[in-house]
């Protein structure tokens, strides 16, 4: 159920003000977007800190927190730098980064705290057999994985 579900009295400076107090706690947070066709989850909290926020799509909430949790930690704690192509493998997950070309328009709790400048990146997840959303035979079951930028092509190194 979502917090505005559970609190249909509250408006959404009040949802913004729990938001600020899990990011002074925790130093980010993560918001999911429940969606029967495109559900994602992204972080808030990571931009004032001078990063881009992470999003994924087509994973379970608690999959999506992990993750999600798991690379913020990378970032703020260990000053990973994620960079658009660049391949993560992340405990079961081989993901690749693409930068998101509208944060504006999917993070929209993240707009509300700090304006419409914000940045994201993608963390946009292979399946079980190594395959991204682009190639042709990726395929996840019934689960879809929308792709919120155009994948950079990567260097030859």
């Amino acid at each position: 159920m979502c917090w505005q579900c559970d609190h249909p009295d509250a408006t959404l400076d009040d949802y913004l003000d729990r938001v600020r107090k899990m990011i002074r706690t925790y130093g980010w947070m993560i918001q999911y977007v429940e969606d029967d066709k495109r559900p994602f989850a992204y972080t808030i909290g990571l931009h004032q800190r001078g990063l881009p926020e992470l999003v994924m799509t087509g994973v379970q909430p608690q999959i999506a927190a992990r993750l999600l949790n798991s690379m913020a930690h990378l970032v703020v704690d260990h000053g990973t730098e994620l960079q658009p192509a660049m391949h993560i493998d992340q405990a079961e997950f081989l993901m690749e980064v693409v930068e998101v070309d509208h944060p504006d328009v999917h993070l929209l709790m993240a707009v509300n705290l700090y304006g419409p400048k914000i940045r994201a990146l993608q963390l946009v997840w292979a399946d079980n057999r190594g395959r991204l959303p682009w190639d042709p035979w990726w395929s996840h079951g019934r689960r879809r994985q929308p792709v919120f930028g155009r994948r950079a092509l990567r260097e030859a190194g």
